[in-house]
């Protein structure tokens, strides 16, 4: 499984790419393997500010549907429209096509309890 190091992660399979005071989130590598095959990705809380830990939207896999938890507080400024129409990229490349929404953080103290590879690694036994 990849885990690029320069991004952080969350307990709940999020990884966060931070780049100035804008978030882009998608979900890691293995939980994408843990899910299967994604058929569908729905965020509702575009313009939105939403808390660290709520829901910000849902992945559906054929077998199960799992809400996505969003990593740091922030207004979600953008979803990834390309995986409307493409929502295996989020399979196929989670760290790149497969990217779900960037947020503009609104509490940067937040970025501090995220973890980082080795920390992320730890916690899935990888």
């Amino acid at each position: 499984m990849n885990f690029p190091a320069e991004l952080k992660y969350t307990k709940d399979h999020e990884w966060v790419k931070i780049e100035g005071d804008i978030a882009t989130i998608g979900i890691t590598d293995f939980a994408q393997k843990e899910l299967g095959d994604i058929v569908y990705v729905d965020v509702s809380t575009i313009g939105e500010d939403v808390e660290k830990e709520a829901v910000f939207g849902t992945v559906e896999a054929v077998k199960t549907v799992s809400d996505l938890f969003m990593p740091l507080s922030g207004k979600v400024l953008e979803l990834n429209t390309a995986i409307d129409s493409s929502p295996e990229s989020v399979n196929t490349d989670p760290y790149g096509a497969g990217w779900m929404i960037k947020v503009k953080i609104s509490n940067p103290s937040e970025v501090a309890s995220l973890l980082d590879v080795t920390a992320y690694k730890a916690l899935i036994g990888a």
